[in-house]
């Protein structure tokens, strides 16, 4: 009577343990011949190009769906995460600045720099200074606090003095100056504004004695007396310190002392002659300073001042910041159109699809047995119960028999 029990468990048990493993075993298909043996491969070997596409199907109609893949893209795109991640970039960027032995960021920079000032700055510069408006508040920043308040240093006021003396107007100079100055028609008028406009003995001294035959012999004595009289010129200008005259002339000559109106004019054809100059040379002013400067130089030390600023070194939380806000503005509006073009570019079911198809047969068990082993495990432990139970039931209908 105890036999059917025992025998049906033993069956139930091991019927349904031999079904599970012929769920993935034989991994490969046994052939006698010509002929497949039923049974081989396995049923999920056998058919693992569909499970997969199942599998792929599954995972995308029910849990990666656009809805789902936007919500994980918003928890990944999360403020902070974006701006721990930018100043990560910027904090690796600057080390691999610092870093740089073959000076390559230094060349990019260089590059940059001369195709700037080169070629882009001068045709700008060219372009903005027809407006009327160009520089206008910064050139009268400049001439106000420059220009107007500008005097000439004492050193240079006594150089400019002593070239105007013995260079611009030498003796020679104003010795034929006063021969073009004395001429017949001017001495005429001279002696007769002595004779009306002065009074006393000057009176006296001018309409008796004239000033007509003194400057006609004064202009005699500078043409024919050409070395006596650039002499005597020296002389003057020495004996009535006219360098040295001069030189506080110059430097006490400021604009501040003229009148507004003539500043404000002046300021005006300042202006207007930096921007006349812009448009007509700027762009050659530039371009040949741009070819006169060494730019791997710059470059280097723009660079070599940045890898050791400690301003740069503190911006970085704030630059990472402003651009993680600036993305999250962005991401907030068109997050949705991005999620939606990602989708078919990254094939995520075909990648399902291949990943699966790309498994061994074991591996698959293996993982599959690694979820699901209790369940399993209670599959054949049921079968066993069923069987005893199968067998119980004989016994008993055999006893009542």
């Amino acid at each position: 009577m105890a036999l059917p029990p025992i025998t049906g468990g033993i069956i139930g048990y091991y019927t349904n343990d031999l079904a599970i493993k012929m769920l993935f075993r034989p991994y490969r298909a046994i052939k006698i011949g010509d002929r497949t043996l039923p049974f081989t491969p396995g049923l999920i070997p056998k058919n693992q190009s569909r499970l997969a596409l199942r599998i792929s199907n599954a995972i995308m109609s029910s849990l990666l769906t656009p809805d789902e893949l936007q919500k994980v893209a918003q928890r990944l795109l999360q403020t902070e995460r974006m701006q721990s991640a930018i100043q990560w970039l910027l904090k690796l960027a600057l080390e691999q600045v610092r870093a740089d032995t073959e000076q390559k960021t230094a060349k990019i920079l260089s590059s940059i720099l001369k195709d700037f000032v080169g070629q882009s700055l001068p045709r700008v510069v060219s372009l903005l200074a027809r407006k009327e408006d160009f520089l206008k508040a910064q050139l009268n920043q400049i001439f106000d606090q420059v220009v107007l308040d500008y005097h000439l240093p004492e050193e240079q006021a006594v150089q400019l003095a002593e070239w105007m003396v013995k260079e611009a107007v030498p003796p020679d100079t104003l010795r034929l100056g006063l021969i073009n100055f004395l001429s017949d028609r001017n001495i005429e008028i001279l002696d007769e504004g002595l004779r009306e406009k002065t009074s006393g003995t000057y009176w006296v001294v001018a309409n008796l004695l004239g000033a007509r035959n003194a400057l006609i012999r004064l202009r005699a004595f500078c043409i024919e007396e050409r070395s006596a009289c650039n002499a005597r010129i020296a002389e003057l200008t020495v004996s009535l310190r006219v360098q040295r005259r001069l030189a506080e002339w110059m430097e006490s000559l400021s604009l501040q002392n003229l009148p507004v109106a003539t500043v404000r004019q002046i300021r005006r054809n300042f202006r207007d002659s930096v921007r006349g100059y812009l448009q007509s040379r700027g762009e050659t002013v530039l371009q040949g300073l741009s070819n006169s400067v060494n730019w791997d130089e710059t470059a280097a030390v723009i660079l070599g001042r940045l890898q050791s600023s400690n301003a740069i070194i503190s911006s970085l939380d704030i630059v990472s910041q402003e651009l993680a806000l600036i993305l999250e503005r962005y991401l907030e509006r068109d997050l949705e159109k991005l999620v939606e073009q990602a989708i078919p570019i990254l094939n995520l079911d075909q990648v399902i699809t291949d990943r699966v198809n790309a498994t061994p047969p074991k591996a698959l068990e293996d993982a599959i047995q690694g979820i699901v082993r209790s369940e399993l495990q209670a599959i054949v432990n049921l079968g066993g119960i069923l069987g005893v139970l199968i067998g119980l039931f004989q016994s008993a209908l055999l006893l009542f028999r």
